[in-house]
């Protein structure tokens, strides 16, 4: 045994690596990029086991379902989101099952420090109906993901490790063990691999058969804990993930501390719930994300006899975080003593794109160029440039998911709305941008695409991209765009006015025009300097 300090991150995927991990894959998103980043850098250039991005979330289930069919243990890592880009074949794959161990680790962003949304990833794992582990530290992080293998390939079918950002992103001790041999390559039984509805309605029995099978499974984890007070039955908590730490932070030491369970796997371990139910009159449920286990209680009409708290009554924010002062007020205790330092009030820092960054060129150019144009619409996408509705650009309309700038562009133009530029970044495009605008060129919508290629996934932490330079523009006349409206500019302030120009004439000219700007992000090529 080994102890070492990691990011959440970096427990979980070093679990799925000494589990016999063969294969990891994903798309960069935070909070969950650090999983597939540490997952390069231990993997000795692939000999050890293969650590690779995909082009998406999608792209890299199916990439991981692949080396599971095959009998290997494989890891596919996203943010939240990304699982809604990854949902078909994640669904379609607890009927298929997993051949050799197959995790998904997943990492929510409650209080959205860098999504559009909130979602939470459990509902996805109960949706699938397969089994979930939330860890509430980077210990639980690293022996849940060494655990969900053997479950993986004891039941067949995928396993979810619902990760939050305030456990992703920072670091904790970790207690390692010796690590498994990889799988050898094994074929199972292919009859169950091709959905026809004659297989799909057997294996969806048998996805529902396992049910019972996974809730027995959860009262008896040892990552799901009862501890009852026998001489106070006033208060039972019921905390999961990194719930637990604010539970316990401002119960320790407590004279008359309340009951509480821990949930760290599911489904929901309906056994111990009812012990807990059965042996309070209230019940207060702290759970990172959407009230999932206090619904699950609820139902429409409550607890006979029993007071339920939580999120739904008012007692926890609906929305944000979870902080051990929220729980602190839930359990009515008394708030903690605060410093006042107003000398150190710090400035407000808004979002920016960095000094020097080429989307900054670009959206000047475009904003000129649109200048009196009433009913100008500009699509973004996600990216940093979406960072461009702030001022002093103001010079994006929407951002609401990866690819959805096209797609939208062209339905606001079918609609009317003119001119309908579309702002899409090299990466972004790769990712879902591609099949918009082959839609797009096919019906020669009267748009701009404007794809800000630098070079890299920017956002992220300069990550490949897989649709850029000479690639990029092969792509786009291969969807059906004229070589003559495929026009590339340099956004640098000398060629402002040419770029003005360009996107003038583009704007005005009938049917689709793709304008690529082109120039490498400048922190990747001061990276570049430096090595």
């Amino acid at each position: 045994m080994t102890k070492e300090i990691l990011l959440g991150d970096e427990a979980a995927a070093l679990g799925a690596v000494h589990a016999g991990l063969s294969s990891g894959y994903s798309y960069p998103g935070t909070p969950a990029s650090e999983i597939m980043e540490y997952l390069i850098r231990i993997s000795g250039g692939g000999t050890k086991f293969t650590a690779d991005w995909s082009v998406n979330e999608k792209t890299a289930f199916e990439e991981a379902l692949g080396a599971s069919y095959a009998g290997q243990r494989a890891l596919v890592s996203m943010k939240h989101v990304g699982l809604n880009v990854a949902a078909d074949p994640f669904m379609s794959a607890a009927l298929t099952g997993a051949n050799g161990g197959l995790l998904a680790i997943v990492a929510d962003d409650p209080g959205m420090h860098s999504s559009q949304n909130e979602q939470d990833s459990r509902f996805y794992a109960q949706f699938a109906q397969i089994p979930c582990f939330e860890p509430a530290n980077h210990q639980e992080a690293y022996d849940m993901a060494r655990e969900a293998y053997d479950l993986s390939e004891r039941w067949g079918v995928p396993v979810m490790l619902r990760m939050v950002t305030r456990l992703s992103h920072s670091r904790g001790g970790v207690v390692t063990r010796e690590g498994r041999p990889k799988n050898p390559i094994r074929l199972g039984d292919r009859t169950c691999w091709t959905l026809l509805p004659i297989n799909a309605r057997s294996r969806f029995q048998r996805l529902l058969d396992l049910q019972p099978e996974f809730g027995r499974y959860a009262d008896a984890s040892p990552f799901n804990s009862l501890d009852l007070n026998p001489g106070d039955r006033r208060l039972g908590i019921i905390a999961s993930g990194i719930g637990v730490n604010y539970v316990r932070e401002n119960i320790e030491g407590s004279a008359a501390a309340p009951s509480v369970l821990k949930i760290g796997t599911y489904p929901i371990p309906e056994g111990l719930v009812r012990r807990l139910v059965a042996h309070v009159e209230t019940v207060l449920v702290i759970e990172e994300g959407a009230p999932l286990i206090e619904r699950s209680l609820k139902g429409l009409f409550g607890i006979p006899g029993k007071t339920l708290t939580g999120k739904l009554s008012g007692h926890l924010p609906l929305a944000g975080e979870l902080s051990p002062e929220s729980v602190r007020k839930a359990l009515a205790l008394p708030a903690l003593e605060r410093m006042s330092c107003p000398e150190f009030e710090l400035a407000g820092r808004p979002p920016q794109l960095c000094v020097g960054c080429p989307h900054a060129d670009t959206f000047r150019a475009l904003n000129e160029a649109l200048k009196g144009r009433s009913g100008a619409t500009v699509f973004s996408d996600i990216g940093c440039y979406t960072l461009g509705w702030f001022p002093p650009f103001n010079a994006i309309d929407t951002c609401v998911c990866m690819g959805a700038s096209i797609g939208m562009a062209k339905g606001a133009s079918e609609a009317g709305v003119h001119p309908a530029v579309a702002v899409i970044g090299d990466s972004t495009f790769g990712h879902s941008g591609i099949t918009a605008l082959l839609s797009a060129a096919s019906f020669k919508a009267r748009m701009v695409v404007v794809i800000l290629d630098n070079c890299t996934v920017a956002m992220t932490g300069g990550q490949p991209s897989f649709a850029t330079g000479d690639r990029l523009l092969r792509i786009i006349e291969g969807v059906g765009v004229p070589r003559d409206r495929i026009r590339v500019i340099t956004p640098l302030p000398k060629f402002h006015e040419e770029n003005v120009r360009i996107l003038a004439e583009e704007i005005d000219a009938p049917g689709l025009s793709v304008i690529v700007a082109v120039r490498e992000c400048l922190e990747e090529a001061r990276k570049k300097a430096k090595r």
